[in-house]
């Protein structure tokens, strides 16, 4: 990766500080909760700890961003290696819109330390990585690398691409247009039948991410042996069924937001072996996830 060009839409905020506001939840702060949980599948209960709340202050549209440093460029490792992952994603998707006759836009890159703000509400560590639809950003706490290696035992530069790879997923999702009639489909059906939509939503990033590793390695031949197996490792770590026996002891289906482990690295490898099609990752149609 380090021999790649690094690309300009990553916004270094870390060592930003955000105020916690005190309090409960506001409306803006529910809205935020069904949107995350519902529709972007960001559940830090699933994800990270296990926890039965989102942890997300309510805050007002006229809040504002404390910082103790300013926003730049990252320039130290873990940015750059980001950043670098980054363009490989908008090169490649460049392409494959260019292909279809499409013009891809690409998101930009939030890096964070703690606690943001988004267009979606506040964006917090223990949520893990996420795609905001509104603002069209991926946020990511490069701490959760580390967590990769140490709480899910998924060690590796990949592992940790596969993660931007994912939710940049999302972004060609809102492109699409698929997004949207998600969230639209979900507001008419139960709690079940909108984490089984979710869980599509989910598949198909990951099938997205995979799209992207091959169709990148086509082009620079930047894979090298043991990092699919990398991703497959995260993509099993973090797999509601391993999540939820680990943080409760017993798994439940139906509530699942992101798929079995099994699942996740199926829709992975699917991507990898699509030649770049991307009708391959139509998790909505498949009878079988």
């Amino acid at each position: 990766w380090d021999d790649q060009r690094q690309s300009d839409n990553v916004e270094d905020r870390r060592g930003s500080s955000l105020p916690r506001t005190a309090g409960g939840l506001s409306i803006g702060g529910l809205i935020v909760v069904g949107l995350v949980s519902w529709f972007l599948g960001v559940d830090p209960r699933v994800i990270l700890q296990g926890a039965e709340q989102l942890g997300l202050q309510g805050t007002q549209p006229q809040q504002q961003e404390s910082r103790s440093g300013p926003i730049t460029d990252p320039n130290d490792r873990v940015g750059r290696f980001v950043s670098s992952i980054l363009a490989t994603t908008e090169d490649t998707w460049d392409q494959i819109f260019k292909e279809a006759g499409r013009t891809y836009t690409p998101p930009r890159l939030v890096l964070f330390t703690g606690r943001t703000l988004s267009a979606c509400g506040n964006a917090e560590a223990a949520m893990g990585p996420f795609y905001c639809p509104m603002d069209r950003k991926v946020y990511l706490d490069t701490a959760f690398f580390a967590e990769l290696s140490s709480r899910f035992h998924s060690p590796g530069e990949f592992a940790a691409a596969y993660v931007v790879g994912h939710e940049v997923g999302h972004h060609v999702q809102n492109l699409m247009g698929i997004l949207p009639r998600v969230q639209e489909a979900q507001r008419s059906v139960g709690q079940v039948q909108q984490n089984a939509l979710q869980v599509r939503v989910e598949l198909q990033a990951d099938c997205f991410a995979g799209v992207w590793a091959a169709k990148t390695n086509s082009r620079i031949a930047f894979l090298e042996d043991g990092d699919i197996d990398q991703a497959l490792r995260a993509a099993s770590a973090i797999g509601d069924d391993t999540l939820q026996r680990r943080s409760q002891g017993t798994v439940v289906p139906e509530s699942f937001t992101h798929g079995s482990s099994q699942q996740r690295m199926r829709w992975f490898m699917m991507g990898i072996r699509s030649n770049g099609r991307l009708e391959a990752c139509n998790t909505f149609e498949a009878r079988t996830l």
